[in-house]
């Protein structure tokens, strides 16, 4: 089976090919796949592991691109189900040279948002050695919380090590749901990944160490990762081990797009973890594939093979310890 794991929505996306072009007044779009879970698990396989993603598409046009799409990019679909009664998330993007670009979603009530708990029981944990958790996919529904919370209990009770992104979204039922489930859910995860723009919302500070220290009281989390922009990440474990991993520069005018940096650097974390890399290690190549996710359009275009990763590490001088 698959070394990775994780589950969540995927969203076919109809990208602008306009700049700074308003999605209102965009003509000309091209299709991509998109979806923060899936962009960490296709990251995971270009970089030569194993994965499998866990959803629900439409029975439509969608939905047969989803499923062809995701294993194209060697993702296995074993738990990708169909759906005949609801249809395939999907939404507009804009390309934009320079910022966050506007997106808007189409996935109210979709076929992922009835993803039931049953399927978790079906799931072949055997050689899953780490599974991501994202606080997207309970967000798009009480069905989908549910069939989450299941998945992230057998993940535990199996001793899976277990890696948690905040990625807020406006889709909870209400803001005050979103961080009391959040933060709860983060005490689940052995390492939790959130920003300080998240740390603020989620806690009350930007202030890495006290985001981290925040963290730290979960039930289980060990080792918590602050996201910190170009400064690079701050890590912090329950051991009291403290440091920051410097990031990548990288020139205003090559920042293309910002949306799949977040999902790169977790997957960078996740691929070296599997290597058997030590954390310092792991949160550099984080660093350096967020770096590289930046300077392209696509959600996961920028993500390396193993070959593009060396080749990052030549230019910028630096090897993983």
């Amino acid at each position: 089976m698959s070394e990775f794991i994780t589950i969540g929505e995927p969203l076919v996306t109809f990208a602008s090919k306009e700049p700074d072009v308003s999605l209102a007044d965009a003509l000309e779009w091209h299709k991509i796949m998109g979806g923060a879970e899936l962009n960490v698990a296709i990251g995971v396989t270009r970089l030569g592991h194993s994965a499998q993603y866990i959803s629900r598409v439409g029975e439509d046009p969608f939905g047969e691109f989803v499923k062809k799409t995701i294993a194209e990019h060697r993702v296995g679909t074993d738990y990708v189900s169909y759906d005949p009664d609801y249809w395939t998330g999907h939404q507009i993007k804009q390309r934009v040279t320079t910022g966050d670009p506007q997106t808007f979603n189409y996935r109210k009530n979709s076929a992922a948002c009835h993803l039931t708990k049953e399927i978790i029981n079906d799931v072949d944990l055997t050689d899953v050695k780490i599974a991501h958790m994202s606080g997207i996919f309970p967000s798009i529904s009480d069905t989908a919380e549910e069939t989450f919370r299941t998945l992230f209990k057998r993940l535990n009770e199996n001793n899976i090590l277990t890696t948690f992104d905040p990625n807020l979204r406006d889709t909870w039922k209400s803001h005050e749901y979103m961080v009391k489930t959040e933060n709860e859910l983060a005490g689940y995860a052995d390492i939790v990944m959130p920003g300080v723009a998240e740390g603020k919302i989620l806690m009350g500070s930007d202030d890495p160490e006290e985001i981290a220290d925040f963290y730290l009281q979960g039930e289980r989390t060990k080792t918590v990762i602050v996201k910190v922009g170009s400064k690079g990440a701050f890590v912090k474990t329950s051991d009291g081990d403290k440091y920051l991993v410097k990031g990548f520069h990288v020139d205003a005018q090559d920042i293309v797009d910002t949306v799949g940096a977040g999902d790169g650097f977790a997957l960078g974390v996740i691929t070296a973890l599997l290597e058997g890399k030590k954390m310092k290690a792991a949160v550099m190549r984080g660093n350096a594939v967020g770096a590289l996710q930046i300077q392209t359009p696509g959600d996961n275009d920028g993500y390396p093979t193993p070959a593009g990763l060396k080749e990052f590490y030549a230019k910028e001088g630096v090897t993983e310890d």
